[in-house]
């Protein structure tokens, strides 16, 4: 009978401390909770950035939540973005994706989920993420892409990083199709 009535104290005493290790550990996660809220947010945007006085792209958002009280601050863009790029002869390229965060510090945008860049000469790439280098004027992937010319021959394949422009363009392990005008 004693014995039992140990086993009784001891299983009601591990189950105190249980219950209230419990709590502790909530209050512990609690504090180490951050608070992550933006300190602005702006409907149906539309920002112009300028350089010199010459407008270089326009972003058109319907949503962007202002983050940039962070020590990393960036600015998210959870339902997506369209950009319109401008080159020195104001010639457009098109840049849209499903959701967008643009990092202060770095000045590099990530456009992630059906990111589609058209070219101001109609080319046109495809691609589920793609960062903007804006110092650079540079874009570049990991992610699989398809790359589309006007003419209609297109790439496809992992990683490819280009000019703003598509003048200078980098891919590796590639395939694609196209037709071969001169054999020489």
């Amino acid at each position: 009978m004693k014995l039992q009535k140990y086993k009784l104290l001891f299983g009601l005493s591990v189950l105190g401390l249980l219950a209230s290790c419990e709590s502790n550990l909530r209050d512990v996660q609690r504090m180490n909770e951050v608070a992550f809220s933006p300190i602005g947010q702006s409907e149906d945007i539309n920002l112009k950035y300028t350089d010199s006085g010459k407008v270089k792209a326009i972003l058109v958002s319907p949503l962007m939540l202002d983050y940039s009280n962070l020590e990393y601050g960036f600015n998210e863009f959870p339902k997506g973005v369209h950009v319109t790029l401008l080159d020195e002869k104001n010639t457009k390229s098109y840049v849209e994706s499903d959701y967008a965060v643009s990092y202060n510090k770095t000045k590099i945008i990530d456009l992630q989920g059906n990111v589609k860049l058209t070219s101001s000469d109609g080319k046109y790439l495809e691609t589920e993420q793609l960062y903007y280098d804006q110092v650079n004027e540079w874009f570049y992937t990991e992610k699989k892409f398809k790359f589309t010319d006007i003419d209609g021959s297109y790439y496809e394949g992992p990683g490819i990083d280009f000019s703003k422009d598509f003048k200078v363009v980098n891919a590796q392990q590639n395939t694609g199709e196209g037709e071969i005008d001169n054999l020489e």
